[in-house]
């Protein structure tokens, strides 16, 4: 049997390794990084199902249904922009500058098809790895605005968000722009990525306001469960598996022994800051409560992430362990920090991805010898400046035109209901109770009359 094997092993390992070495090597590393480069982009890709069922299990039943639409919606809004103007904007011929190109992207392989190789890749592996970055970054507004505001409002500012804002600042780092001159570095996007999302995120909190009943007149956080921890939890997993791609993608090659070493160490420096931030997170947690909360265990994980993210390559994995934890601490500092300031964030997003971005980006020059602080300090700057008078002005003159918010009445009923028409848990109906008598639901005292209601399973109805 075991003679068998072999045998059977060599006739299906054989031909692929003969024909490995008749094929020029530059053509098999363009055929190797052109794979990393999809295998990479669809596990980026798959944070998106991370981000719609961690948001789905933190924000209460009755707006899942919305978030999810919400999410699936704003991934499709990333693919269209990014190929209308984003990438260009992005990466054709920034040289140096502030901004790329107007125009639709196309693809151009014409060079690999007659024989040259020097490009390195496919044109479209490059497009859809970078469109998913995009994507992401428009994910990190979503959980923060959720369960007030309307649905096309939203939409509409994802689309000037990946259309037009993300992709000129990204121009200045990963596109060969001015902060790429000045040494800038930010591997795979604590700043270009998640601190974008996050800025984008806070103005739109700020100028949408905080959900109703959220904070008291004498000034107490009044907490408001999520719907589903499993589900948040499952959310999480996902997240954590995508960052692999995420962060190991960004090597942007796969074709040498150099290239595949740094993604291995890159893979597993991201996994080590995910636990760093995790076990931080709960310890934090347990000694300033006396309890641990599940949902900062989680947030802790997202924001090692997060905060490896700028520079997982060079970092020993005990140093990615530490930074990691730097995050999860500071995660757990931030989330009463942003209560106090009266800033509603449902999920978390500004903690994780702004405060972790930020530090994530600045604490690269602690491995990586060329890196500078100054640069490092220079980059996010410039990078909160441009996202916060951009994501102010649209969010405003949205607001001033069709407006964001959705009406008292409809946030008490729940977007599901109002926004969509469908409700995420058909198992459970909304009883109406008009005109201020009956029973109302616990906690909506000062509901609008025609908000106040009674959820019953169907069965007794």
């Amino acid at each position: 049997m075991k003679k068998i094997s072999v045998l059977l092993l060599s006739f299906l390992v054989l031909p692929v390794i003969a024909l490995a070495e008749d094929a020029p090597i530059s053509e098999l590393s363009y055929v190797l990084n052109t794979f990393s480069f999809l295998i990479m982009g669809i596990l980026v890709m798959w944070m998106a199902a991370g981000f719609g069922m961690l948001e789905a299990g933190l924000v209460r039943s009755k707006n899942v249904a919305t978030i999810c639409l919400k999410n699936i919606s704003l991934f499709g809004i990333a693919g269209i922009l990014f190929y209308l103007s984003g990438y260009n904007l992005m990466y054709a011929g920034v040289d140096g500058g502030f901004i790329g190109s107007f125009g639709l992207w196309a693809a151009d392989d014409a060079a690999a098809l007659a024989g040259d190789f020097s490009g390195g890749y496919s044109a479209s592996s490059d497009w859809f790895f970078q469109m998913v970055f995009c994507g992401a970054a428009c994910s990190i507004v979503s959980g923060c605005v959720a369960e007030r505001i309307k649905l096309w409002p939203f939409l509409l500012f994802c689309t000037i968000l990946c259309g037009i804002i993300y992709p000129i600042q990204g121009s200045w780092g990963w596109g060969g722009g001015w902060l790429s001159e000045m040494g800038f570095s930010d591997y795979a996007g604590s700043t270009i990525v998640h601190s974008v999302g996050g800025w984008a995120a806070l103005t739109g909190a700020i100028i949408l306001g905080a959900r109703k009943g959220k904070f008291s007149k004498d000034g107490r956080v009044n907490p408001m469960p999520g719907s589903n921890i499993p589900l948040a939890t499952l959310g999480t997993f996902i997240l954590w598996m995508g960052w692999y791609g995420f962060n190991g993608g960004s090597v942007l090659a796969l074709g040498d022994a150099a290239s595949a070493i740094e993604m291995s160490n890159v893979i597993a420096n991201t996994n080590m800051a995910a636990c760093g931030g995790m076990i931080a997170a709960m310890a934090m947690v347990q000694l300033l409560y006396k309890k641990v909360d599940v949902t900062m265990g989680l947030n802790g994980a997202l924001a090692g992430l997060v905060s490896i993210t700028a520079g997982p390559a060079t970092p020993s994995l005990g140093a990615a362990v530490l930074i990691g934890a730097v995050g999860g601490v500071l995660v757990v500092l931030a989330v009463p920090f942003f209560d106090k300031l009266k800033i509603d964030d449902v999920v978390g997003a500004l903690s994780v991805h702004l405060v972790c971005g930020i530090w994530g980006t600045m604490a690269v020059p602690f491995t990586d010898s060329e890196a500078s602080f100054v640069t490092q300090f220079i980059g996010v700057a410039a990078t909160a400046a441009f996202v916060l008078v951009a994501s102010s002005i649209v969010w405003i003159a949205i607001k001033y035109t069709i407006g964001i918010r959705a009406s008292e009445e409809d946030e008490y009923r729940g977007l599901d209901v109002s926004e969509i028409g469908m409700e995420a848990y058909p198992d459970f109906q909304t009883i109406h109770v008009g005109g201020g008598s009956g029973i109302a639901a616990p906690g909506l005292g000062d509901a609008p009359a025609a908000a106040r209601i009674v959820t019953k399973p169907v069965s007794q109805s």
